[in-house]
Formats: structure tokens, C-alpha cells, sequence
């Protein structure tokens, strides 16, 4: 079973749409079990509505203005660090979405070398 926390982070999505390629980032949090976000693309920040979670598959709503006016729906899965699945805006055809989590790493030294 896939909980909020288990998809909680920054995530980095590719949007392939009709009129090309488009990156946004969102933010998932956990807060308490209950899963809310927010994402950002094209100079704005939106609330995501409906964020609901099933056995790894997540959607969501969102309403954006750049670069039109749209009401946006996500159904993708996610595994581990990566989601993927369409998105749909009205009566227009599916775009392909993917993502990948961000991770923090701590910067690696390698014995031997100097910096």
C-alpha cells in the first residue's frame, strides 16, 4: 500500500503536449496521512485539488492560465522515484507526463582527491 508519505517531495514533471514539451514542479506534503500540493510552471503557482492516492496511482486537478487557460487531470503512477501516466485538459488529446523525485544527497568526497 503506497501512503502520503511515501510520495511526499519536489517532484520534476515533463509534460509531452500537442504544442510541445513542457516542465513543471510540484510539491507534494504529507501532512498528517492527508496528501496535499502545490505545482509550479510557466510563472505561476497553483494549488492541486483532489489529490487522491490508490495503490501507488495518483491524481489530481489543477487550473492553470499560461500558457492558456486549461483545467488540468493527472492519473499517473508512481514507482519508487518516478511517476508516469497521462494528463488531460477538457476535450483536448492525452499528454504523456513523467516525472522523477528529487533526492538530497550529501556531497561525496573521494579519498585522495583534493578540492
Amino acid at each position: 500500500m503506497t501512503t502520503a508519505a511515501a510520495v511526499a517531495g519536489i517532484w520534476d514533471l515533463s509534460i509531452a503536449t500537442p504544442i510541445g514539451k513542457i516542465t513543471a514542479v510540484i510539491e507534494l506534503r504529507d501532512q498528517e496521512g492527508t496528501l496535499t500540493g502545490t505545482a509550479r510552471g510557466a510563472g505561476e503557482e497553483v494549488d492541486l485539488g483532489g489529490l487522491a492516492l490508490d495503490d501507488g496511482r495518483l491524481t489530481w486537478k489543477q487550473a492553470i492560465t499560461r500558457p492558456m487557460r486549461l483545467n488540468l487531470a493527472f492519473d499517473v503512477t508512481v514507482s519508487g522515484d518516478t511517476l508516469a501516466g497521462p494528463s488531460r485538459a477538457g476535450r483536448l488529446p492525452a499528454s504523456r507526463v513523467s516525472g522523477l523525485r528529487r533526492t538530497d544527497r550529501a556531497t561525496e568526497t573521494i579519498a585522495g582527491t583534493r578540492s
